[in-house]
């Protein structure tokens, strides 16, 4: 199993990044695909799950800003953001959630990727 992330880079105040995590492999129980991030010296932070049935979830920073989709027939979940804000900058991450995952025990998550950086300047 391998998630791997993609999109990010350096964008001004005001702009977009889409976010892109390819899954290959199959996930036992996986039921739905969160997006986390992480700045320095901060926790890593849940924000947006896409559940398999399409029902989404987002964390209230990002409400509005961003959006989760996915594709299943290419295996792909997706993060739309917009109108980033130098506080969106972290390091992020996608993984594979089971039905007892929680954004408070990141150990309940099997599956992560290795990371996309978004780094956001005012």
């Amino acid at each position: 199993v391998q998630l791997v992330e993609s999109g990010g880079g350096s964008v001004q105040a005001g702009g977009s990044l889409r976010l892109s995590c390819a899954a290959s492999g199959y996930i036992p129980g996986r039921s739905r695909m969160d997006w986390f991030r992480q700045a320095p010296g901060k926790e890593r932070e849940g924000v947006a799950i896409i559940y398999a049935s399409g029902i989404t979830y987002y964390a209230d920073s990002v409400k509005g800003r961003f959006t989760i989709s996915q594709d299943n027939a290419k295996n792909m979940v997706y993060l739309q953001m917009n109108s980033l804000n130098p506080e969106d900058s972290a390091m992020y991450y996608c993984a594979a959630g089971i039905p007892s995952s929680t954004w408070s025990d990141i150990y309940s998550y099997k599956y992560w990727g290795q990371g996309t950086q978004v780094t956001v300047s005012s």
